[in-house]
């Protein structure tokens, strides 16, 4: 997995479990990755240390990844949309009304 594939798959968990973190974290994980600061901006705006901000962005990511490890929303979530795509196309009524709800959902 490339830099990149590992910044967006955490980024889309962050999304998911952002609400189960800490104000710091969120603040300095968002900074971090959807502004792109660097370490060192980021510990400059807050009057803390590069190490400081690293360790945060570092336990963050960790703590993401446990949350889905558990958790599993997001599996779970791209299973639903992978059924969802293959019902889609069904000539049943009924199912395509239960998928119309589910997508408002």
């Amino acid at each position: 997995m490339t830099n990149i594939e590992k910044t967006l798959e955490l980024s889309n968990l962050f999304l998911i479990y952002k609400n189960l973190l800490t104000e710091k974290q969120k603040l300095y994980f968002e900074l971090y990755v959807d502004e792109d600061l660097s370490l060192q901006e980021i510990a400059e705006e807050f009057g803390i240390s590069r190490a400081a901000v690293h360790d945060s962005i570092t336990k963050t990511s960790e703590a993401i990844y446990n949350f889905e490890s558990k958790l599993k929303l997001k599996s779970k979530k791209d299973r639903l949309n992978q059924i969802i795509s293959y019902y889609k196309n069904s000539s049943n009524s009924e199912t395509q009304e239960l998928i119309r709800k589910l997508e408002e959902e």
